[in-house]
């Protein structure tokens, strides 16, 4: 009995010990357009082991990393390889080749690995083409990229190889009439809105009006006095663009902002 107590303790102590993980599972949650996008999945080590076309066959379907099946959720519609996909949570599948890698998003978000998987689950399909790096990359890794409002990247990177999954949102549309909405309101959004037609519609005119209504409603706003000034440049106005920027250094100045100082200084340069 004392022999059994003494072995029952060992194993005790035993299940105490906390092991790393042969592949680390890593989650990433980056912010695009209107929403946010989580990644969640496992990331294996080359260990001196070929990768792609040994460990990791050619032309068969692969979970994207080691352990349960890659996730993707979405709070927001997007378009992956230009194919719509609603917001919710779906898994990653990847068929890498050695010209062409095949994209995979897959409803089967309770399997593990490709334990599970089935066709008909499938939303979508698509090809991208592999590149080559020139450094090689022990731990498989994914990363968002190219972060822009409508549009950014999902890399996949391991030994030598890489492809870039883009991805897209269409915000513009929803934002207009989020912002002339607001115009029609007490509290008007003027800032915001010379951001919109400055950055997405290209309305250079209705971007300067906004501004100057925003600078009316906060006349010490010296980021908004900047930023007039360059839609003023942008538009050929360079006695108003110089006039907007001394209004700016001078509130810098007495805001005790470097940053927005050093950027009046170097526009009025520019503008001499």
């Amino acid at each position: 009995m004392a022999a059994l107590a003494v072995t029952a303790c060992s194993f005790s102590g035993m299940a105490q010990v906390k092991m790393p993980a042969p592949s680390s599972t890593q989650t990433i949650k980056q912010d695009f357009g209107m929403g946010s996008i989580e990644l969640t999945y496992s990331r294996p080590n080359a260990k001196g082991r070929k990768v792609y076309g040994d460990l990791v066959p050619f032309g068969k379907l692969w979970r994207t990393g080691a352990n349960a099946a890659t996730r993707l959720r979405f709070t927001d519609m997007v378009e992956l390889g230009g194919k719509k996909i609603d917001s919710g949570t779906y898994v990653l599948y990847t068929i890498p080749g050695n010209d062409s890698w095949e994209i995979v998003i897959n409803k089967g978000i309770s399997n593990w690995g490709v334990d599970g998987y089935k066709e008909s689950d499938d939303v979508c399909r698509f090809k991208v083409e592999p590149v080559k790096m020139k450094q090689k990359l022990e731990t498989f890794t994914m990363q968002f990229a190219d972060i822009k409002a409508e549009s950014c990247a999902l890399h996949i990177m391991w030994e030598k190889t890489a492809v870039s999954i883009p991805v897209t949102t269409n915000i513009k549309d929803r934002l207009r009439a989020q912002i002339e909405a607001a115009l029609q309101g007490d509290k008007k959004p003027h800032w915001q809105a010379a951001q919109f037609y400055n950055e997405y519609d290209n309305n250079k005119a209705k971007a300067l009006e906004q501004c100057t209504k925003a600078t009316d409603a906060n006349p010490t706003a010296f980021w908004i006095w900047l930023y007039k000034a360059r839609i003023q440049s942008d538009m050929g106005d360079m006695a108003g663009a110089k006039e907007s920027a001394t209004k700016s250094l001078e509130l810098s100045k007495a805001a005790k902002n470097d940053d927005y100082v050093k950027m009046n200084e170097e526009l009025l340069k520019k503008l001499k």
